[in-house]
Order: C-alpha cells, then structure tokens, then sequence
C-alpha cells in the first residue's frame, strides 16, 4: 500500500472515530504512518484529504448493497430499488460515524468549492449508477435524462432515508415503506375520481 492508499485508510478511519471537524494534519501522519509532506504531494491539504476520503467512503456500503440485491431484488425496477434501499440500511447500521462526518463534511461545501465541485462529480456519476441498477442496464446505456428523472429520484430518497436514520431511527422509513408508498403513488385514484380536490373545483 502506496502512502496514498495509506492516508485514505487513516483518514477514514479518524473520521469514523473524531468527526470531520477535529482531525488535524498532525493526527493524520500520525495514524498513516506517512508525513506531512506526503499529504501535499498526493491531495494538496489536509481538507482536500478527508474530502476525498469522504467520498472514497461510499463505496464502503457496496457489500452491503449488493448481498441485498441478491438476496432480494426482483424483476421490476421498483422491486430493485428497494432491494437497494434495504442495502444501504443495513450499511449504515456499520456505518453511522463515517455517516455523520460525511454530513459535517458536506456542511462545508459552500465555502469549500473544491469539495463541491468533487462533490457534484460524484453526484452525476451516481445519478446515471443508480439508474442503471433500479433498470437493470448498464451505467454506460443510461441517457441523461433517465440519470437527470430516475437516477435524481434515487439519489433523493437515499439521502432522504439516510438522513431519517441518522434522526430516528425507530420512526424512519424502511426500504418496503418507501416501496410501498411508490407503489400507492403509481395506482389510479381508488375513488375513480383520478383528480385531487383542488384540480377538481
């Protein structure tokens, strides 16, 4: 493992364990076992560090999303996508600290223009993945505007349900309540009417 590889890991880590706010340049050599000048050499600062290990981070859920998808997806996209929900709860049952300093991270973007500019690279790459998985596709068959409609609407109900657990997790929604609630949402108006009250003045 490259000094790189090794400052991601020991970013990771000291996120998991003191949150975004408290990691100093000092803690990290410390932890990685590397120096100070290895962290300019390879990301340019300390913040630019624990921002790429922020988003290094999400591809720590995919275990946990893809035994979900095994285990339980079925053959509609709406049956994927909460077998996809279903993942991501239970990685964050293993990954809430990393979880929290993600959003203390996050907080900081309107001041940070690298990180939000990493981060909303990170978003169109995940809208047109997210897409393909609830399509059964390939990321690279998506078109932008299916990543722009489906792939948004996944995006917002992760981060939705993510933030819900983080709250409450007794009253958040699961994956089937998300589920169902789409699957009311696309049924006719039982009461025949297919009109809101509203519409229908």
């Amino acid at each position: 493992m490259g000094h790189r590889e090794e400052l991601l890991a020991a970013a990771k880590r000291l996120l998991a364990e003191k949150g975004f706010a408290h990691i100093t340049a000092r803690d990290l050599v410390a932890e990685s076992g590397t120096n100070l000048a290895s962290i300019g050499y390879h990301f340019g600062s300390k913040e630019a560090l624990l921002n790429a290990a922020i988003i290094s981070s999400f591809d720590d859920w995919d275990s946990h999303i893809d035994a979900a998808m095994q285990s339980r997806a079925g053959d509609t996209p709406l049956d994927r996508l909460e077998a996809f929900l279903a993942g991501l709860q239970d990685g964050q049952k293993d990954n809430r600290s990393i979880t929290v300093a993600s959003l203390q991270a996050l907080a900081q973007f309107e001041y940070a223009p690298q990180l939000r500019d990493d981060l909303a690279r990170t978003y169109e790459r995940g809208r047109r993945e997210l897409a393909g998985l609830v399509l059964d596709r390939d990321p690279s068959e998506i078109d932008d505007e299916t990543a722009r409609t489906v792939g948004s609407m996944t995006l917002c109900l992760v981060n939705g349900m993510v933030l819900q657990l983080l709250i409450d997790p007794e009253a958040a929604p699961s994956a089937a309540d998300l589920a169902a609630a789409l699957r009311r949402l696309a049924q006719p108006d039982e009461t025949g009417g297919g009109r809101s009250r509203v519409d229908a003045r």
